[in-house]
């Protein structure tokens, strides 16, 4: 009980300390000004694609499931993904990533374990398709027209940042072809670079990994798996495309390809398990907003809050409109993924 409360008071002191930041020298009338620029058309075409997410994450997830249950209606993959993120929006500890495979396994009739086994392998490959854009992005800025509005020396930093995140994306890539090519071999080499850190530390990650191994099992074949992070590239290039049309609303007009830094930040920042991505995903998109285009903090400030309100909102309509076709509520689901993390 103990352990609950502390761990629930971080929660809300680390959700308390980004809000601070994010809220700072914000003039409320300047903000309230912007938002009363909105284009209203484009704003409800933006509406209109907050759900796009979860239709591509769902078309990729279907590929993970194939080899469990080939006939699974993609209405239920649907289903299972709005819950999960509507879930996510509202309990703090990302609890939903381990209740949308377990409401489709209930739902199909397939295995917990199985559908559970999908998850750590998305989470493994979006990383590694954010790092690759934003390192591609960073290391063809220079040729990119419409350069980001940093100084010379950010501009710099960014460079290197963009080699370094290119650099990861293939390095995890080889990682993960060595596992399936050369499992026995690549798991002895992970295990002697492990020798130096604690027993315990070394144990974790190499279980973490077996899990990750398990995971790419699920795959009927290469082909399979390849596909399958080709769409990961669709599924993020949608989300890219969402904020574009989302910014052009509020008269932000940032080019396509200079969103990717900005996806990147604000997703490290949802990684945070603040209860529904709140403080973290604010703090760090105004943060890309100022500093990398040059936006109006104020301008930033509104936005930020609107995207992520519709984004709740909208994902959480349809998630409760799911659960009461089913008879269920997203205490219970809740529920059902503490348990099972415990």
């Amino acid at each position: 009980m103990k352990k609950t409360w502390f761990r629930l008071s971080l929660i809300l002191l680390l959700t308390a300390v980004f809000l601070y930041f994010f809220f700072r020298s914000v003039s409320w009338k300047e903000v309230l000004r912007h938002l009363g620029d909105v284009n209203l058309p484009i704003f409800i075409l933006s509406l209109i694609l907050v759900p796009l997410h979860l239709v591509t994450r769902s078309w990729r997830w279907r590929l993970q499931l194939v080899g469990e249950k080939k006939d699974i209606p993609f209405s239920s993959l649907v289903r299972a993904t709005t819950v999960g993120f509507a879930v996510n929006f509202v309990f703090p500890g990302r609890v939903g990533e381990l209740v949308r495979p377990l409401y489709l396994a209930q739902k199909e009739r397939i295995r917990k374990g199985f559908t559970l086994g999908t998850i750590l392998v998305e989470r493994i490959v979006d990383i590694f398709t954010n790092c690759f854009l934003l390192g591609f992005f960073l290391v063809l800025r220079p040729w990119i027209k419409n350069p980001l509005s940093v100084t010379s020396e950010s501009k710099s930093n960014l460079y290197f940042y963009g080699v370094l995140s290119l650099g990861f994306a293939l390095a995890l890539l080889f990682i993960v072809l060595c596992l399936i090519f050369f499992r026995s071999r690549t798991m002895a080499v992970l295990s002697f670079l492990l020798r130096p850190f604690p027993q315990k530390f070394a144990q974790r990650v190499l279980v973490l990994i077996e899990d990750f191994i398990e995971g790419l099992s699920l795959f009927p074949s290469l082909r399979i798996f390849f596909l399958y992070v080709l769409l990961s590239f669709v599924v993020w290039l949608g989300i890219i495309f969402y904020y574009w049309v989302f910014f052009l609303a509020f008269r932000i007009e940032i080019a396509f390809l200079h969103l990717f830094p900005y996806v990147f930040l604000t997703m490290v920042g949802a990684s945070i398990p603040t209860p529904g991505m709140v403080g973290g995903f604010h703090y760090f998109s105004r943060l890309a907003l100022t500093a990398l285009y040059g936006v109006d903090s104020n301008l930033a400030v509104g936005a930020t809050i609107v995207v992520h309100a519709l984004q709740v909102v909208v994902t959480a309509v349809l998630g409760y409109a799911i659960l009461w076709k089913d008879g269920l509520t997203l205490i219970q689901l809740r529920k059902l993924g503490e348990q099972r993390s415990q």
